[in-house]
């Protein structure tokens, strides 16, 4: 009984390797899981669930196929494709989920986030969040035509590399007091998130209690990376029964 984790794919027209990977993997490693998430920026970038580029069909599709055969998908916004809407989780079958989730993995509190919101240290960002996320503003932009959404976005995502080209890298990682508040706020043990592209597992402290945070990687052409959570057994006796926690790992996606 397998859980899959993964974020930050970025998929786009400028790198088919990267497509094609996650859906070698969605006809593939996902059929043998039972759920798996998509924790934000699967898109590079999504205009409306009216964009017919090719590529949303494909991924559309590819989704499709893996919640008609059984598994399991949900998927929270990112800060590139926060505009996925209705229409896109009804065709896909994925189930829409808020920024933060709170799950239990055998039982375990786990706390679902993209990760932009514990970026505190960046008010430039934090400003430019507020903005977009305001349903006013989404609606005048989904007004808009394809062609100027499209040239909105593409300049969107220029300023965007321009402007984190020159921030200081600390700013674009996380805040720790913002992570051990959330935690704490949510009764959670055990953090996953993406965004900051920066994998790794870190211990937290919490009142006395350690808690861990797993940052998940961003995919590439060549390569992506899953967290798998694996389900221990039932134990079950005529006295009780009982589950042993599950086992976590990373796992490598090759093309």
């Amino acid at each position: 009984m397998e859980t899959l984790f993964i974020s930050d794919l970025h998929l786009s027209p400028e790198c088919p390797a990267t497509v094609d990977l996650l859906l070698r993997f969605l006809a593939g490693r996902a059929r043998r899981a039972q759920r798996l998430y998509l924790l934000g920026d699967l898109f590079d970038a999504w205009i409306g669930d009216d964009d017919d580029a090719p590529l949303n069909l494909q991924v559309r599709a590819a989704l499709r196929a893996l919640t008609a055969s059984g598994v399991a998908c949900a998927l929270l916004h990112g800060n590139r494709d926060f505009l996925l809407g209705r229409v896109f989780f009804r065709d896909t079958g994925c189930q829409r989920l808020t920024d933060p989730t709170l799950i239990r993995c055998d039982g375990e509190p786990t706390l679902l986030m993209h990760g932009d919101l514990l970026c505190t240290d960046d008010p430039a960002y934090r400003k430019f969040r507020r903005r977009v996320r305001n349903p006013l503003v989404q609606r005048l932009f989904l007004w808009k035509s394809l062609a100027s959404r499209r040239a909105l976005a593409a300049e969107y995502r220029r300023k965007s590399g321009a402007a984190n080209a020159v921030k200081p890298e600390g700013i674009m990682d996380v805040n720790q007091s913002a992570v051990i508040e959330v935690l704490r706020r949510h009764g959670a043990v055990r953090l996953i998130h993406g965004h900051t592209h920066r994998p790794a597992e870190h211990a937290i402290w919490i009142d006395g209690r350690q808690a861990t945070r797993s940052v998940l990687a961003e995919w590439r052409a060549d390569r992506g990376e899953v967290l798998v959570h694996t389900s221990a057994p039932l134990i079950t006796s005529t006295a009780f029964s009982t589950t042993t926690p599950g086992a976590w790992r990373r796992e490598a996606v090759i093309a």
